[in-house]
């Protein structure tokens, strides 16, 4: 019996395996960003991406507060040309972590997406600063 989960196959195991990795490149979660700070210096710069009113409210421990609109060549020079940067913004409903790491990425810099946001982050029952 078909219905909308079966009537579309599951792609080849190969153009599977090339599709997730792809994916991988591109995003992270927040449990794994979590994971990383508790290990020591976690190897990448977490940005924040919303308004400095927000993250005064509250932010993710250990982000760094810069505005994607905010994000252009001169504020990036702090860091080495090779920092991967991680970023996010409130959550899957705003799109402030994608257009950072469009911004970044137009820069040449090594950028993933942290899926979820401040609501993933909050969904892991992870704690906050402010």
């Amino acid at each position: 019996m078909t219905n909308a989960v079966t009537g579309t196959p599951a792609a080849p195991s190969g153009e599977a395996i090339t599709h997730f990795a792809g994916l991988l490149a591109f995003e992270t979660d927040c449990a794994d960003v979590h994971a990383a700070f508790r290990q020591g210096p976690p190897g990448f710069v977490l940005l924040d991406v919303r308004g400095p009113t927000a993250f005064a409210r509250s932010h993710v421990p250990g982000a760094i507060n810069l505005p994607h609109r905010d994000i252009e060549a001169t504020r990036m020079k702090r860091w080495p040309d090779d920092t991967l940067f991680v970023v996010y913004c409130a959550g899957p409903h705003c799109n402030g972590a994608d257009q950072a790491a469009l911004r970044l990425a137009r820069l040449g810099r090594p950028v993933k997406k942290m899926l979820g946001g401040m609501t993933g982050w909050a969904d892991e029952g992870f704690d906050f600063e402010n």
